[in-house]
């Protein structure tokens, strides 16, 4: 991809992030002091070994767990290391999140599901929301299977469901783990460049974490972690 599409503007960025997993003996230092900054528009992918701290540090920036130390900021501001539930307000105005597996609700339609963050978030009118999901699921070309639930598409249309939902509430951050993972290699492509076109349009950053060279090197920048840091 082109450098010259990437903002200096930072959306997200985290210092020294430290992060321990388990107890006494079995206590192992997952993350150690991990610095980051994610530029709006621009597509980065992390890559290394099973274990070496990827998908912690997504979960870490999802504000999908805590760090032991550091700190992560969004669109400049710190994010509070309480519980109190700061981090669910921040993570759903702010920050998408595409899994390997879709996570669709199965009772819903694709238009309902691509719904539940703006639900969630609570700044739309129920028109305005039907107006959004419709708009998105046409920009991953599924404007004329908005009615369909998730056992009506292909595994590569409920992943471009679950991109529309990731953009729904307009977040400044993309994470996504292992987006194209369960999909074959056409579908992968599909999703993955539908994700970076779809994300450098709206200027929102984006962390990919994946096993798969090819879309790591399709990405604006790699980030090659060992033993929980980022190395050269």
């Amino acid at each position: 991809m082109s450098d010259s599409a990437v903002s200096t503007e930072v959306a997200m960025s985290c210092r020294g992030l430290q992060k321990y997993l388990g107890e006494g003996e079995t206590r192992v230092h997952v993350l150690k002091g991990v610095d980051l900054d994610l530029h709006r528009s621009e597509v980065s992918a992390v890559v290394g070994p099973s274990g070496c701290g990827k998908s912690t540090l997504l979960y870490l920036l999802g504000l999908l767990d805590w760090q032991d130390d550091g700190s992560i900021s969004v669109c400049g501001e710190d994010v509070p290391r309480d519980r109190d539930g700061t981090h669910t307000d921040i993570r759903c105005e702010h920050i998408g999140f595409v899994f390997q597996f879709h996570f669709l609700l199965p009772e819903f339609t694709a238009l309902e599901n691509v719904m539940l963050p703006m639900r969630k978030l609570g700044q739309l009118s129920e028109e305005e929301m039907v107006s959004r999901a419709t708009e998105l699921l046409g920009q991953v070309g599924l404007g004329e299977k908005t009615g369909r639930r998730p056992s009506q598409l292909s595994g590569g249309e409920q992943q471009r469901v679950a991109i529309a939902r990731a953009l729904a509430n307009r977040p400044s951050v993309l994470l996504a783990d292992e987006p194209t993972g369960n999909l074959d290699v056409k579908n992968s492509m599909m999703v993955f460049d539908l994700l970076t076109r779809l994300a450098k349009e709206h200027q929102q950053a984006v962390l990919i974490v994946t096993h798969n060279p090819d879309l790591a090197e399709r990405c604006d920048r790699i980030l090659r972690m060992e033993d929980g840091l980022f190395v050269d």
